[in-house]
């Protein structure tokens, strides 16, 4: 158990999914999508296999801890040209009777949001890419328009960063936007949806999918400070940050669980962290912790196929124990608790009124 500033006790529980012999998970099995159901939790977890190649594979439990069912095979394989090189990091809400499955698709040099839906939890029906379709010169050209004051210079250095190796007059090299998290319902009528363009946390609001056309991506862009939700802000998560699972509906707000990330003298670390969102203003954040929820601490959190990351991607509810799924060194996936009551009024006490 590790007790944070003496204000949020997190409870590690420890590793529930590890890599097996099955080929297509021997390397990594790590950041899942979790659908709580009732008593059941479906975990749609990323399965890695020799050479980083991955898919999506499929565990359940009863409670939160207590593994009932794992296939032996992917639930989701690479089909697409667009993912031929992985189908990583899944995320899944319900909404109305559809179930969405965002995903990071990776094509060995592009990684991109797609977007599946299912009627059952079982057969997957990809509607590709859902993330702007622009390359590195087109993002530059469109930033131009935002408010330099008003932008956070590491968007700039974002691009500055891939330009000094070389890459952003690969016109087929497109801009990288990866966590793609979906809220669990729609708010005013609307879709909502976090995507994070580095360094930050953007956020998306829409009335169908097919309003996501270049078009409009373009203009997210060209007015990037409008949409910017959050943007680093403390220590430990100065280098970027990016969603985790997707927003919880309490009485208090939007719960978001994200992934900070720092680069310290052992390199890069991956924390969790947390903030608070208004219920009808999604794109208002109202709390947020000054430091994070938690940090990788144990051995399987600081030695694996990554060193020191804790990335949380899911979460699931039990009376007041909410548990949080998370890849553990880009190697297994592990379980943390922490009470939702505490952690909410700690969020209180953290009241924010700015991106920065």
């Amino acid at each position: 158990m590790v007790r944070i500033n003496d204000m949020i006790t997190v409870e590690r529980l420890g590793i529930i999914l590890s890599p097996t012999e099955n080929n297509f998970e021997n390397n990594g099995v790590l950041n899942p999508g979790v659908y709580q159901e009732g008593e059941v939790v479906h975990i749609f977890y990323r399965a890695v296999e020799d050479g980083n190649f991955s898919t999506i594979g499929y565990a359940k439990t009863e409670g939160p801890l207590k593994l009932v069912e794992r296939k032996s095979e992917p639930l989701i394989a690479r089909e697409h040209d667009y993912e031929k090189h992985g189908v990583e990091d899944a995320r899944i809400v319900k909404i109305e009777d559809i179930y969405y499955l965002t995903y990071t698709a990776y094509d060995g040099i592009n990684a991109m949001g797609a977007l599946a839906t299912s009627k059952d939890l079982v057969h997957f029906d990809k509607k590709g890419i859902i993330t702007p379709p622009v390359n590195y010169q087109e993002y530059k050209f469109h930033l131009e328009h935002c408010i330099r004051e008003k932008l956070n210079p590491k968007y700039y250095h974002y691009y500055n960063l891939f330009a000094q190796i070389g890459l952003v007059d690969e016109k087929n090299r497109l801009l990288r936007d990866k966590d793609i998290v979906l809220f669990p319902r729609k708010v005013n009528g609307k879709f909502v949806m976090l995507h994070r363009i580095w360094p930050g946390i953007q956020i998306v609001q829409f009335e169908k999918w097919e309003d996501l056309t270049k078009a409009f991506w373009e203009d997210h862009i060209k007015n990037l400070t409008e949409y910017i939700l959050l943007d680093p802000l403390y220590d430990f998560e100065v280098n970027y940050i990016g969603a985790g699972g997707p927003p919880i509906e309490t009485e208090e707000g939007w719960l978001i669980i994200y992934h900070g990330v720092c680069e310290t003298h052992i390199g890069k670390t991956y924390h969790a962290a947390a903030a608070l969102l208004d219920l009808e203003n999604p794109a208002k954040v109202i709390g947020r912790l000054p430091y994070p929820l938690f940090s990788p601490s144990q051995k399987w959190e600081k030695e694996g196929v990554v060193n020191h990351v804790v990335f949380p991607t899911g979460s699931a509810l039990f009376g007041d124990d909410l548990y949080i799924y998370y890849g553990a060194a880009d190697k297994h996936i592990a379980v943390a608790r922490v009470s939702m009551s505490q952690l909410l009024s700690e969020l209180k006490k953290n009241v924010t009124h700015g991106k920065t």
